[in-house]
């Protein structure tokens, strides 16, 4: 399942509005130190499955997971709806189209 960068915008905790929502980047950190959607977990694909330890709290929580163009976090997130993660998604074009539409600020690369 996704959400489109929009409706992911309108519920966290930033725009002050909504159910708070757990953003989750699933790129890689030199990725990250380009430009990052503030208050973002850092999961990198390449930590899978080990580095999904750091999200056990959230397991109830909303997540929408964000990649660079959407490919990477519809895989993330469907391997995180495999391992009880039932609420993950993935952000249709990513962190790109967040910028786009979202945040105008932030560096698109």
């Amino acid at each position: 399942m996704a959400v489109s960068a929009t409706t992911a915008g309108l519920f966290t905790s930033e725009s002050g509005t909504g159910e708070p929502l757990v953003l989750v980047d699933c790129r890689e950190p030199d990725e990250q130190q380009i430009v990052t959607i503030q208050g973002a977990v850092l999961l990198p694909m390449s930590q899978l499955p080990g580095g999904a330890s750091a999200l056990d709290s959230m397991k109830d929580q909303p997540l929408v997971v964000y990649c660079h163009h959407g490919g990477r976090s519809l895989r993330v997130a469907k391997w995180l709806r495999d391992h009880g993660f039932t609420a993950a998604q993935s952000m249709d074009g990513g962190i790109d189209q967040w910028a786009a539409e979202i945040d105008s600020r932030l560096p698109r690369y």
